[in-house]
Protein backbone atom coordinates (compact mmCIF):
# COMPACT_ATOMS: atom_id res chain seq x y z
CA UNK A 1 0.00 0.00 0.00
CA UNK A 2 1.49 3.38 -1.00
CA UNK A 3 1.52 6.53 1.14
CA UNK A 4 -1.37 8.16 -0.70
CA UNK A 5 -3.58 5.12 -0.10
CA UNK A 6 -2.70 5.19 3.61
CA UNK A 7 -3.54 8.88 3.86
CA UNK A 8 -6.93 8.41 2.21
CA UNK A 9 -7.65 5.54 4.60
CA UNK A 10 -6.70 7.79 7.51
CA UNK A 11 -8.98 10.55 6.22
CA UNK A 12 -11.83 8.05 5.90
CA UNK A 13 -11.26 6.70 9.43
CA UNK A 14 -11.28 10.26 10.77
CA UNK A 15 -14.64 10.85 9.09
CA UNK A 16 -16.05 7.65 10.64
CA UNK A 17 -14.72 8.64 14.05
CA UNK A 18 -16.41 12.04 13.66
CA UNK A 19 -19.73 10.33 12.93
CA UNK A 20 -19.62 7.91 15.88
CA UNK A 21 -18.29 10.53 18.30
CA UNK A 22 -21.12 12.91 17.42
CA UNK A 23 -23.72 10.16 17.88
CA UNK A 24 -22.48 9.51 21.42
CA UNK A 25 -22.09 13.21 22.19
CA UNK A 26 -25.56 13.94 20.82
CA UNK A 27 -27.31 11.27 22.88
CA UNK A 28 -25.54 12.20 26.12
CA UNK A 29 -25.96 15.97 25.63
CA UNK A 30 -29.66 15.77 24.79
CA UNK A 31 -30.45 13.44 27.69
CA UNK A 32 -28.53 15.49 30.25
CA UNK A 33 -29.71 18.78 28.76
CA UNK A 34 -33.33 17.63 29.06
CA UNK A 35 -32.75 16.27 32.56
CA UNK A 36 -31.11 19.48 33.81
CA UNK A 37 -33.39 21.75 31.75
CA UNK A 38 -30.38 23.32 30.05
CA UNK A 39 -31.31 24.79 26.67
CA UNK A 40 -27.72 25.30 25.50
CA UNK A 41 -26.64 21.73 26.29
CA UNK A 42 -29.78 20.27 24.70
CA UNK A 43 -29.26 22.38 21.56
CA UNK A 44 -25.62 21.33 21.48
CA UNK A 45 -26.79 17.70 21.45
CA UNK A 46 -29.17 18.35 18.54
CA UNK A 47 -26.30 20.00 16.68
CA UNK A 48 -24.21 16.85 17.17
CA UNK A 49 -26.83 14.79 15.36
CA UNK A 50 -26.89 17.26 12.47
CA UNK A 51 -23.10 16.91 12.34
CA UNK A 52 -23.61 13.15 11.95
CA UNK A 53 -25.46 13.71 8.68
CA UNK A 54 -22.77 16.13 7.55
CA UNK A 55 -20.12 13.56 8.52
CA UNK A 56 -21.78 10.88 6.40
CA UNK A 57 -21.64 13.23 3.43
CA UNK A 58 -17.94 13.85 4.12
CA UNK A 59 -17.22 10.11 4.29
CA UNK A 60 -18.92 9.61 0.91
CA UNK A 61 -16.93 12.56 -0.47
CA UNK A 62 -13.61 11.07 0.66
CA UNK A 63 -14.38 7.75 -1.01
CA UNK A 64 -15.33 9.59 -4.20
CA UNK A 65 -12.25 11.82 -4.44
CA UNK A 66 -10.03 8.84 -3.62
CA UNK A 67 -11.26 7.09 -6.76
CA UNK A 68 -12.02 10.14 -8.94
CA UNK A 69 -10.20 13.24 -7.60
CA UNK A 70 -11.76 15.67 -10.11
CA UNK A 71 -15.30 14.29 -10.10
CA UNK A 72 -18.26 16.56 -9.16
CA UNK A 73 -20.41 16.05 -6.07
CA UNK A 74 -22.70 13.04 -6.17
CA UNK A 75 -26.47 13.44 -5.86
CA UNK A 76 -26.29 11.93 -2.37
CA UNK A 77 -23.69 14.47 -1.23
CA UNK A 78 -25.72 17.40 -2.56
CA UNK A 79 -28.92 16.14 -0.94
CA UNK A 80 -27.12 15.53 2.36
CA UNK A 81 -25.77 19.08 2.30
CA UNK A 82 -29.21 20.58 1.67
CA UNK A 83 -30.81 18.50 4.44
CA UNK A 84 -27.95 19.48 6.76
CA UNK A 85 -28.44 23.16 5.94
CA UNK A 86 -32.19 22.97 6.53
CA UNK A 87 -31.62 21.12 9.82
CA UNK A 88 -29.30 23.86 11.09
CA UNK A 89 -31.93 26.48 10.26
CA UNK A 90 -34.59 24.45 12.07
CA UNK A 91 -32.27 24.11 15.08
CA UNK A 92 -31.82 27.89 15.10
CA UNK A 93 -35.59 28.42 15.04
CA UNK A 94 -36.10 25.88 17.83
CA UNK A 95 -33.44 27.50 20.00
CA UNK A 96 -34.98 30.94 19.41
CA UNK A 97 -38.37 29.65 20.55
CA UNK A 98 -36.70 28.09 23.59
CA UNK A 99 -35.02 31.40 24.43
CA UNK A 100 -38.34 33.28 24.25
CA UNK A 101 -40.12 30.69 26.42
CA UNK A 102 -37.34 30.69 28.99
CA UNK A 103 -37.33 34.49 29.17
CA UNK A 104 -41.11 34.66 29.57
CA UNK A 105 -41.12 32.08 32.36
CA UNK A 106 -37.83 33.25 33.94
CA UNK A 107 -36.59 29.69 33.69
CA UNK A 108 -33.17 28.70 35.01
CA UNK A 109 -31.35 25.35 34.56
CA UNK A 110 -31.07 22.90 37.45
CA UNK A 111 -27.32 22.77 36.89
CA UNK A 112 -24.85 23.31 34.04
CA UNK A 113 -22.07 21.08 35.41
CA UNK A 114 -22.53 18.52 32.63
CA UNK A 115 -22.23 21.31 30.08
CA UNK A 116 -18.79 22.11 31.49
CA UNK A 117 -17.72 18.45 31.31
CA UNK A 118 -19.06 17.71 27.83
CA UNK A 119 -17.82 20.95 26.27
CA UNK A 120 -14.33 20.47 27.71
CA UNK A 121 -14.10 17.00 26.18
CA UNK A 122 -15.53 18.27 22.89
CA UNK A 123 -13.01 21.13 22.65
CA UNK A 124 -10.13 18.67 23.05
CA UNK A 125 -11.52 16.12 20.58
CA UNK A 126 -12.61 18.64 17.92
CA UNK A 127 -9.31 20.54 18.09
CA UNK A 128 -7.43 17.26 17.52
CA UNK A 129 -9.77 16.37 14.63
CA UNK A 130 -9.36 19.81 13.05
CA UNK A 131 -5.56 19.70 13.14
CA UNK A 132 -5.34 16.07 12.01
CA UNK A 133 -7.79 16.50 9.11
CA UNK A 134 -5.93 19.59 7.90
CA UNK A 135 -2.60 17.78 8.15
CA UNK A 136 -3.89 14.81 6.12
CA UNK A 137 -5.52 17.13 3.59
CA UNK A 138 -2.29 19.09 3.06
CA UNK A 139 -0.29 15.90 2.58
CA UNK A 140 -2.81 14.77 -0.04
CA UNK A 141 -3.02 18.29 -1.49
CA UNK A 142 -6.81 17.88 -1.23
CA UNK A 143 -8.74 21.14 -0.82
CA UNK A 144 -12.03 19.37 0.13
CA UNK A 145 -10.35 17.52 3.02
CA UNK A 146 -8.50 20.68 4.14
CA UNK A 147 -11.81 22.57 4.00
CA UNK A 148 -13.47 19.88 6.14
CA UNK A 149 -10.70 20.33 8.71
CA UNK A 150 -11.13 24.11 8.65
CA UNK A 151 -14.88 23.80 9.12
CA UNK A 152 -14.36 21.70 12.25
CA UNK A 153 -13.43 25.05 13.83
CA UNK A 154 -17.15 25.79 14.05
CA UNK A 155 -17.59 22.74 16.30
CA UNK A 156 -14.77 24.06 18.50
CA UNK A 157 -16.41 27.49 18.67
CA UNK A 158 -19.78 25.99 19.63
CA UNK A 159 -18.10 23.94 22.34
CA UNK A 160 -16.45 27.11 23.68
CA UNK A 161 -19.86 28.84 23.78
CA UNK A 162 -21.29 25.90 25.75
CA UNK A 163 -18.30 25.89 28.13
CA UNK A 164 -18.46 29.65 28.74
CA UNK A 165 -22.21 29.77 29.39
CA UNK A 166 -22.10 26.65 31.58
CA UNK A 167 -19.17 27.91 33.63
CA UNK A 168 -20.71 31.35 34.13
CA UNK A 169 -23.99 29.87 35.35
CA UNK A 170 -22.33 27.24 37.53
CA UNK A 171 -20.00 29.76 39.21
CA UNK A 172 -22.27 32.80 39.46
CA UNK A 173 -25.86 31.60 39.00
CA UNK A 174 -26.34 34.37 36.40
CA UNK A 175 -29.90 33.79 35.26
CA UNK A 176 -29.40 34.58 31.59
CA UNK A 177 -26.17 32.66 31.01
CA UNK A 178 -27.99 29.69 29.44
CA UNK A 179 -30.06 31.97 27.21
CA UNK A 180 -26.96 33.84 26.03
CA UNK A 181 -25.25 30.50 25.32
CA UNK A 182 -28.24 29.37 23.26
CA UNK A 183 -28.07 32.64 21.30
CA UNK A 184 -24.41 31.88 20.54
CA UNK A 185 -25.41 28.45 19.21
CA UNK A 186 -28.00 30.12 16.96
CA UNK A 187 -25.31 32.31 15.41
CA UNK A 188 -23.05 29.36 14.58
CA UNK A 189 -25.97 27.17 13.46
CA UNK A 190 -27.01 29.82 10.96
CA UNK A 191 -23.40 30.01 9.73
CA UNK A 192 -23.25 26.24 9.26
CA UNK A 193 -26.62 26.17 7.53
CA UNK A 194 -25.54 28.86 5.08
CA UNK A 195 -22.26 27.03 4.47
CA UNK A 196 -24.03 23.73 3.74
CA UNK A 197 -26.31 25.32 1.12
CA UNK A 198 -23.37 27.10 -0.50
CA UNK A 199 -21.45 23.83 -0.75
CA UNK A 200 -24.50 22.16 -2.28
CA UNK A 201 -24.42 24.85 -4.97
CA UNK A 202 -20.72 24.09 -5.62
CA UNK A 203 -19.49 27.51 -4.56
CA UNK A 204 -15.77 27.41 -3.95
CA UNK A 205 -14.31 27.98 -0.49
CA UNK A 206 -17.78 28.18 1.03
CA UNK A 207 -16.67 27.19 4.51
CA UNK A 208 -17.77 29.99 6.82
CA UNK A 209 -14.74 29.50 9.04
CA UNK A 210 -12.32 30.39 6.28
CA UNK A 211 -9.99 28.58 3.97
CA UNK A 212 -6.66 28.75 5.77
Amino acid sequence: MDQTEKLYQQAYRLSLFTIFYNIVEGVVSMLLGYQDETLTLFGFGVDSFIEVLSGIGIAIMIRRIKQYPDSPKSGFETTALKITGASFYLLSAGLLIGIVVNLIHHHKPETTLWGVVISSISIAVMTWLMLTKKSVGKKLDSEPIISDGNCTKICVYMSIVLLASSLIYELTGFAYADVIGAAGLIYFSLSEGKEAFEKAENKSCSCSCGCD
